[in-house]
């Protein structure tokens, strides 16, 4: 009679002592917000000719002493990968496609190819060039064969070249997805459509394998099979070569209790790794697209930030959207981009910075 409550107790305490060891300490959670928050909007970096075509969700890379962004463009029949390039951050000048559409309409991915790149140094503050692995460099992104804004289903494909990913040029693609909605494995949370793919190595495998994928998915907005439009959550994927990918573990990582949570982006500081990630039409926030971050210290368990969002919408250029984040960290400086939505949903690449570096003339085209 005695045993049940011991043992219940017993769990209890293991339970709390695990949530302590897993959990960011609310004051390394301040000093983490303190650290990468951008209160100095600099304004629109990346805009497109026409009010035709919108950008998208850019991934911020180094090589030599230039900067280079691979960024997403939507024309009306699907999206595609490109490619720019800056000397300072601020200026950048578009370079060509590196995910095309393709000719042959039969295929899986014809209509959709939306690319982030893969093995990234993750260190804040470090050299954020890409990583190689078997001599390749490696591009996730979202492929389908629906024609219209992430029509039809949508899956994650890899995408890999042995060439420069400074150069304009067309990557190597696997032929199959890696995940689909519709795989045998699916979980309940992901049944629908599945989104952006961020892809980092661990060299410690705290996961147990060396490479770690973060996704978010479309699905069910809970087990009784209650389905809605709006609920985007967090998965993580697990591979040892690039090529063979298994779902970890059944459940989400990071969601919240409506709307969406997505397009994770890790970056390690201070020996705390930090996944940056946007929010939208959620209960209690005014702003209908907005960035936030979440931290781990194990990859799996993540504290979520409850204070102030990084980035919301404020401006003329970002009055309905400021979300889809890239982080980084140069020579003092925090650079915030993010895709910036009007309300005419005119879609460009905008940027916030930690100091006062002055205010951009780009602007979008007048109608």
């Amino acid at each position: 009679m005695i045993r049940t409550p011991l043992i219940l107790l017993y769990s209890l305490l293991a339970s709390i002592a695990f949530a302590q060891k897993t959990s960011v300490p609310a004051t390394e959670m301040q000093q983490l917000y303190d650290e990468v928050k951008t209160p100095y909007k600099y304004g629109l970096v990346m805009v497109t000719e026409d009010n035709s075509k919108k950008m998208d969700c850019p991934t911020v890379f180094r090589k030599g002493k230039h900067w280079y962004m691979t960024y997403l463009q939507y024309d009306g029949r699907g999206y595609e990968t490109w490619l720019a390039e800056s000397k300072d951050l601020l200026h950048w000048e578009n370079k060509g496609r590196l995910l095309s559409f393709s000719a042959d309409t039969t295929l899986w991915d014809a209509h959709q190819k939306a690319g982030y790149n893969a093995l990234q140094d993750t260190e804040w503050n470090g050299s954020y060039e890409l990583k190689t692995y078997q001599n390749k460099y490696w591009m996730s992104y979202i492929g389908g064969n629906g024609r219209g804004y992430e029509a039809g289903d949508l899956s994650i494909g890899m995408a890999y070249t042995t060439k420069e990913p400074t150069q304009v040029h067309e990557w190597q693609r696997f032929p199959k997805p890696l995940f689909t909605a519709k795989d045998p494995d699916t979980r309940w949370w992901e049944n629908r459509k599945l989104f952006k793919s961020s892809v980092i190595e661990d060299p410690q495998r705290l996961t147990g394998h060396r490479f770690v994928m973060y996704y978010n998915a479309n699905g069910d907005s809970a087990k009784n099979n209650l389905k809605t439009r709006w609920f985007e959550r967090i998965g993580m994927a697990v591979s040892d070569d690039m090529e063979h990918w298994q779902r970890f573990e059944a459940e989400p990582v990071l969601q919240h209790p409506v709307g969406i949570t997505g397009d994770a982006v890790l970056q390690k500081i201070k020996g705390t790794w930090v996944m940056f990630y946007f929010g939208a039409f959620w209960e209690d926030q005014k702003a209908k697209g907005f960035n936030r971050f979440a931290a781990s210290k194990d990859l799996v368990h993540w504290t979520d930030w409850k204070g102030s969002n990084l980035i919301e919408p404020s401006e003329p250029y970002d009055e309905l959207y400021a979300h889809k984040s890239f982080v980084l960290k140069h020579q003092g400086v925090v650079y915030h981009f993010y895709c910036a939505v009007n309300k005419k949903d005119q879609r460009g690449i905008a940027v916030a910075t930690s100091k006062d570096v002055g205010k951009s003339e780009k602007e979008f085209t007048k109608e």
